[in-house]
């Protein structure tokens, strides 16, 4: 692993952007860090769950002895109750490409970085009302329902077991009349061309992966998980995107009182490996042409 590490350094200038991705608890900061120590550049976010200002722990956001070696930018900047959307990220990020620093942008969203360099379509805001719908049919009878609604172009472009993908495209096809595959059809010209930046995949092995997560989030439950999930008790809401923070549900239900708390270790460590195995297939299906690092 130190190898690549070396050899990716090695090619990387002052100037140029760059772009880490990887799946949850694969290294992305640390690279991150090293880079902006070695080379210069400021440490920009590309994580949908580590923009909301009441996770800091559970989503592995630096801390603060990370942000004493780099600037570092668009972390914790949003407000829990805020419904953050891959466009409001984009425009939030547009600005920090254009300097005083390079930026080195980090994260594990692949469809943050998609819309960096490949664009975003314009689609019009969806309707609350027309959200709201699409969360109570997930929630009766599952994805099933909104996945029979979608035509087969949109159904092939999705992740059909993610469901805010799933809740997205249904919803743009109920709002607007039309498949978010044809409104991504007619997308503008990208913020950040993928030939303009210096793009590295971290691509983790699973067991290597799977042994990491299992220490990272002891690690978490060591340096606050705990406390961290006490202060988002008293008006806690399943339903905000800001509370689907791996293992946030499961710690909440230990605060509870609904279940131990090795057992919601346990739920928190299969769901965070669960989610690192969609990350580890969206990344090798999407992201062709990066600088592959592997790992493990």
């Amino acid at each position: 692993m130190r190898s690549d590490y070396d050899a990716v350094l090695e090619e990387i200038d002052n100037h140029t952007p760059v772009l880490i991705a990887g799946p949850t608890a694969s290294g992305k900061s640390d690279l991150a860090l090293t880079i902006a120590e070695q080379a210069g550049g400021v440490i920009v976010n590309a994580d949908a769950l580590q923009v909301y200002e009441n996770w800091s722990v559970l989503t592995a956001r630096p801390q603060p002895q990370d942000l004493a070696r780099a600037d570092h930018a668009l972390y914790g900047h949003v407000a829990k109750t805020v419904a953050y959307t891959v466009g409001d990220w984009l425009r939030d990020v547009t600005p920090l490409l254009q300097g005083p620093q390079r930026p080195i942008i980090v994260g594990g969203t692949g469809l943050f970085f998609r819309a960096l360099t490949e664009g975003l379509a314009e689609i019009p805001q969806i309707p609350a009302d027309i959200r709201d719908q699409a969360q109570a049919i997930w929630k009766d009878a599952g994805l099933d329902p909104l996945l029979s609604d979608l035509d087969p172009t949109t159904k092939a472009s999705i992740d059909t077991e993610n469901p805010a993908r799933v809740m997205r495209a249904w919803e743009v096809q109920r709002a607007t009349g039309r498949s978010i595959k044809t409104w991504q059809n007619n997308t503008p010209a990208p913020a950040l061309p993928l030939s303009d930046s210096f793009a590295i995949l971290l691509d983790a092995d699973k067991d290597w992966l799977s042994d990491r997560i299992s220490r990272r989030f002891d690690l978490m439950i060591g340096s606050g998980a705990l406390e961290e999930v006490d202060q988002n008790a008293a008006d806690w809401n399943p339903e905000l995107l800001a509370n689907r923070a791996i293992g946030a549900p499961e710690l909440m239900a230990y605060a509870k009182g609904e279940m131990s708390l090795d057992q919601a270790k346990t739920q928190a460590i299969i769901a965070t490996r669960q989610y690192a195995k969609r990350q580890r297939t969206w990344f090798r299906k999407r992201m062709i042409g990066w600088h592959r690092v592997a790992l493990g």
